[in-house]
């Protein structure tokens, strides 16, 4: 058992910068690979980011290369996702989640968190 809880989201202008954070408590975070989807209104859900359990391997989705980066900090069972070069584009509910394997369908995350909102004005 996973609990996630986002934070960070608010309202910046185009080009501007956000670093979310994911907390995690219950299960070790550390056995977990995490990830960073959003949902825009009236779209499906959609990857954004990954990170392994160990920090070693990420990926990203084409929208986020370049831009954004996601870190992990074990120690304090967090997860990052930092944001530059912020496009209206990137407006949405952004979601942590996580699971045993890293993966870019969400189908194959067990555990979400509630969302926080990135609202990007041009």
């Amino acid at each position: 058992q996973v609990q996630l809880v986002e934070s960070g989201g608010g309202l910046v202008q185009a080009g501007g910068s956000l670093r979310l954070s994911c907390a995690a408590s219950g299960r070790t975070f550390s056995s977990y690979a995490m990830g960073w989807f959003r949902q825009a209104p009236g779209k499906e859900r959609e990857f954004v980011a990954t990170i392994t359990w160990s920090g070693s391997n990420t990926y990203y989705a084409d929208s986020a290369k370049g831009r954004f980066s996601i870190s992990r900090d074990n120690a304090k069972n967090t997860v990052y996702l930092q944001m530059n070069s912020l496009k209206p584009e990137d407006t949405a509910v952004y979601y942590c989640a996580a699971d045993r394997v890293a993966g870019i369908a969400t189908y194959q995350y067990h555990y979400w968190g509630q969302g926080t909102q990135v609202t990007v004005s041009s």
